[in-house]
């Protein structure tokens, strides 16, 4: 490459990265004066570590893949929602459209690589023993810790009937599986119900958070005898996705006042969700939460605001940790940023997507005490669900 060249497209790295540490969310040059100093100081060390990488590396670098590299790690190290999607990227994201065909794997990022946050019953993710905190490290043959989290979702998808191979590492063996399943349209299960203990207690279990099945929890809940001794059950375990607007309708169901959540960030001003006394249908059942690895998002935001307004015990393991909001930035080559820009919080201010939401009640999933870490348990024989129901069955109703 001419020497001109590679000073030019130096140049434009160090301006790329300017624009991203200043040109994206500072609200004026008087207010964001100091921390526009210490971010000159750091691109004056990021341009002082181009021009060694340019000048003095065993072999001369492709540095649009360095910059690209550089930028997706600088994005990471924010969270994992957080992502750079290069010009190519950014237009393969921009036209991708909903409905597209799945394996039924909800994924973030974990140690730098996709993680299995939770799968969707019945689907080829299921069929083929993919669980919550699988790795997944690579996909059609590439690795995804190179990978933008907006990226890997999207290589997720594909046509009806197209093949995906994953390179899965499991928690019993460091020894990569090669996995190969068909695409097809996931089926979410409707809202499923059970009665225990002579129909005393109501088994609530919802596989993702959006309308169509909070408005069956809602029919479910409205159906319960108003007469008896009336327990619930609900088990957000492996509730990875939904929105968050109908996780707080969902928590209002339960909560006569309170905080349900909080919403804040560096631009946005803090928004407090309390619960509506009018749009409460049980607020005085005893009741349990049933969490694990795998509840993450809206279903933490529920778990939280339960644990928290004193409402509900919770039983299970430690959630995923998933609660930011996002928003894209274009920038002017074409690439473009996903940046999160506010988190929620639970009503004690705890970020959820920092700390996550831990039950009162710890009791490890039955495939961690198992040699077998792929071994399926039944909801109706689990450790965490009898733990669950034991706690109810000693509450007076």
């Amino acid at each position: 490459m001419p020497k001109i060249s590679k000073i030019l497209l130096l140049a434009a790295s160090v301006v790329l990265v300017l624009g991203v540490f200043l040109g994206v969310n500072s609200p004026g040059v008087n207010a964001a004066s100091e921390s526009q100093d210490g971010a000159y100081k750091q691109i004056n060390v990021y341009s002082e570590v181009l021009r060694h990488i340019q000048t003095d590396y065993v072999t001369e670098p492709n540095m649009a893949d360095v910059t690209n590299g550089a930028l997706r790690g600088l994005l990471e190290s924010l969270d994992v929602d957080s992502s750079y999607l290069s010009p190519t990227d950014y237009k393969a994201y921009k036209a991708d459209k909903p409905g597209k065909a799945q394996v039924g794997i909800n994924v973030s990022k974990r140690y730098g690589y996709a993680t299995v946050v939770s799968v969707v019953p019945g689907s080829p993710a299921d069929k083929a023993s993919l669980t919550d905190g699988d790795i997944i490290e690579a996909i059609g043959g590439k690795d995804t810790r190179d990978i933008s989290l907006a990226m890997i979702r999207l290589m997720l998808e594909g046509d009806p009937g197209s093949q995906l191979t994953v390179a899965v590492v499991r928690a019993a063996s460091p020894v990569p599986d090669k996995i190969t399943m068909t695409r097809t349209a996931i089926q979410v299960p409707a809202v499923s119900e059970t009665m225990y203990e002579n129909s005393s207690i109501l088994y609530i279990k919802p596989d993702v958070l959006d309308r169509e099945h909070v408005q069956q929890v809602e029919s479910k809940l409205k159906a319960m005898p108003k007469e008896g001794n009336k327990k619930i059950l609900l088990d957000l375990r492996d509730v990875a996705s939904g929105d968050m607007a109908e996780a707080t309708r969902l928590a209002n169901f339960f909560l006569k006042s309170g905080t349900i959540t909080m919403l804040e960030g560096q631009t946005v001003a803090k928004q407090t969700f309390t619960a509506d006394p009018s749009k409460a249908i049980n607020a005085t059942a005893p009741m349990v939460v049933l969490v694990n690895r795998g509840t993450a998002g809206p279903a933490e935001v529920v778990a939280a605001a339960l644990l928290d307004n004193n409402r509900a015990e919770l039983v299970g393991e430690k959630t995923f940790g998933e609660g930011a909001q996002q928003k894209t930035f274009e920038l002017p080559d074409g690439a473009a940023l996903i940046l999160s820009v506010a988190k929620y919080e639970s009503p004690s201010g705890k970020k959820i997507q920092d700390e996550a939401v831990t039950p009162e009640v710890l009791v490890a999933s039955d495939s961690d005490d198992s040699d077998n870490a792929q071994q399926k348990q039944s909801v109706s024989v689990d450790a965490q669900l009898n733990k669950a129901l034991d706690i109810l069955k000693s509450k007076a109703s």
